[in-house]
């Protein structure tokens, strides 16, 4: 199902952007080796949609994904219907079967870049960005990058449609998805979280106490280790450690200090303590490393 169908606005927009893979293309993509893992199947860009919309009752087979980068728009899944503003993400997960619309805001008629993705990965990339048919948005941080990235796609696919160019918009696709639930998980500005991400990295060449940190940015110890544990994958100091050991690796790569003077520059005192930590987590020795060849 094209971007095209269900349409409430019969003609188009103003300046707009329309690309789509003809689906003997799309089904021949899905059986060869790389585009079968994620292809492109509709791309573009509708400036200024008024009266734009679409309900599809049985959901989409592909994956939709939106990109508000001006005005207002809604979304409704699940039965549930919310409001999209200016810099937001809106990803639907094809072959649902479940029914989901959206459209333009009367009055402040969003801008989208769109494109609608199949493939066997899609599913592991969207579950990535945590997103589904009861959590449909995403909000931004990077648009103008996001943006580059899907004018890139409906620039190629707008020269042609051959198989080499599919494989090239597919991986654009791909780094898109990844890029979206990088975005899912970074924290927004301001928030305990942010705030105590921009402590521990200006921070790296000390100690952080994670009752002190918390009290700092407001919350519980067992909040922010949630907090933590959600986007980074582990605790406050294991997040402080993985800061630390990155400063020591820039230190051995860079300069001529001796492993004791880097553990000192990262604030682990004790030189043997330090290697530990190091080994621990390269599974190499700080020396070692060092006298590895790079590049």
């Amino acid at each position: 199902m094209t971007e095209g169908a269900d349409v409430e606005r019969a003609h188009g927009f103003a300046n707009q952007r329309l690309v789509v893979v003809p689906r003997p293309l799309v089904r021949e993509a899905l059986a060869r080796p790389i585009t079968r893992h994620l292809v492109v199947t509709d791309a573009g860009v509708f400036p200024a949609a008024e009266d734009h919309g679409r309900h599809r009752p049985l959901g989409a087979e592909e994956t939709i994904i939106i990109l508000c980068v001006a005005g207002r728009g809604w979304v409704e899944t699940t039965g549930a219907r919310t409001e999209v503003g200016k810099a937001a993400a809106v990803v639907l997960p094809g072959g649902t079967g479940q029914a989901h619309a959206y459209g333009a805001a009367p009055g402040d008629p969003w801008t989208i870049w769109w494109c609608h993705v199949r493939g066997s990965d899609v599913a592991e990339l969207v579950a990535e960005a945590g997103v589904g048919t009861d959590r449909p948005i995403i909000p931004l941080l990077a648009v103008d990058r996001l943006t580059a990235m899907l004018d890139e796609i409906i620039t190629a696919l707008e020269k042609d449609q051959s198989p080499a160019r599919l494989v090239a918009t597919a991986g654009m696709a791909w780094k898109l998805l990844a890029t979206l639930a990088v975005e899912r998980r970074a924290p927004e500005t301001g928030t305990p979280l942010q705030q105590a991400l921009n402590y521990l990295e200006e921070r790296a060449h000390g100690t952080v106490r994670l009752p002190e940190l918390a009290a700092l940015v407001g919350v519980s110890p067992s909040h922010l280790s949630k907090l933590f544990r959600e986007a980074t994958g582990g605790g406050v100091l294991a997040h402080h450690t993985a800061l630390k050991m990155a400063r020591a690796r820039h230190l051995l790569d860079t300069t001529d200090l001796s492993i004791a003077q880097v553990g000192r520059e990262v604030g682990l005192q004790d030189q043997f303590y330090f290697s530990r930590q190091f080994r621990r987590l390269h599974g190499v020795s700080p020396s070692a490393y060092r006298a590895e060849r790079k590049g």
